[in-house]
């Protein structure tokens, strides 16, 4: 049965949060409500990061460092914007004191290509105050504290919500996202046993990592303590 267009929207925007939420350490979504048959048409999206917030009576704002916003794509969706409401405290221009969130130019002119993950970015770089607008508030007291307070450097998390690149290890002594695989042979290696990988300095007390290369299968690596007896492994890695 052919879908709709919809259908197959509300199925891309599953994806592409998915995949945004696989590579990225500060967001996670429950889908509440959900029915099996379809793509979701509601998201609790929570973010795990410093933003602000301000207890009700208190003129002291404070870092907050969970959050979250109810998605609902309504009926309407793609060809109108989501329904967006936050559910936790935060103190920002564009996000009323009730929950109601301002896009700026996207609440007048909503552009129906925007995806859902984009729009989680937008979201992210709210609650940690990459953007804000003062000029136009939903949130009065807190445009005018923005113009004028010195507590906070903003952002107050630098933290992209996206990763540029997978998070970095630490490997055969080194740290970094680039520790790879060299010399590897292009074939599977055997199942027997596992393939081992000698630290320079690193405690593992039993850690086990996966080893992915994308021309590769995934294969199973230990790492052990230095001078380690080595005899009887299949393979060994040297590592960059």
């Amino acid at each position: 049965m052919q879908q709709s267009p919809r259908h197959r929207r509300l199925s891309s925007d599953e994806r592409s949060l998915q995949q945004l939420r696989a590579n990225s350490s500060i967001l996670d979504y429950s889908v509440p409500g959900r029915t099996f048959g379809g793509p979701p048409e509601v998201y609790l999206v929570s973010f795990r990061g410093r933003g602000l917030s301000r207890p009700e009576g208190s003129l002291e704002t404070l870092i907050r460092e969970h959050h979250q916003v109810l998605i609902r794509l309504g009926a309407a969706y793609p060809r109108q914007m989501p329904e967006l409401i936050w559910k936790t405290p935060i103190f920002h221009p564009n996000i009323s004191s009730n929950g109601i969130v301002c896009l700026g130019g996207y609440s007048t002119h909503w552009v129906p290509s925007l995806r859902l993950d984009q729009l989680c970015e937008m979201l992210w770089d709210m609650i940690r105050y990459e953007n804000y607008d003062v000029e136009s508030p939903y949130n009065r007291e807190a445009a005018q504290w923005a113009r004028t307070q010195t507590a906070h450097t903003f952002p107050v998390d630098p933290r992209p919500l996206r990763m540029s690149s997978p998070p970095p290890v630490t490997i055969a002594g080194r740290t970094g996202a680039n520790a790879t695989v060299r010399d590897v042979p292009r074939r599977r290696f055997p199942t027997e046993g596992p393939v081992r990988a000698v630290p320079s300095d690193f405690d593992t007390d039993g850690l086990e990592i996966l080893f992915m290369e994308e021309s590769l299968e995934i294969i199973d690596a230990e790492l052990v303590p230095e001078g380690a007896e080595l005899a009887g492994s299949p393979e060994i890695l040297f590592i960059e």
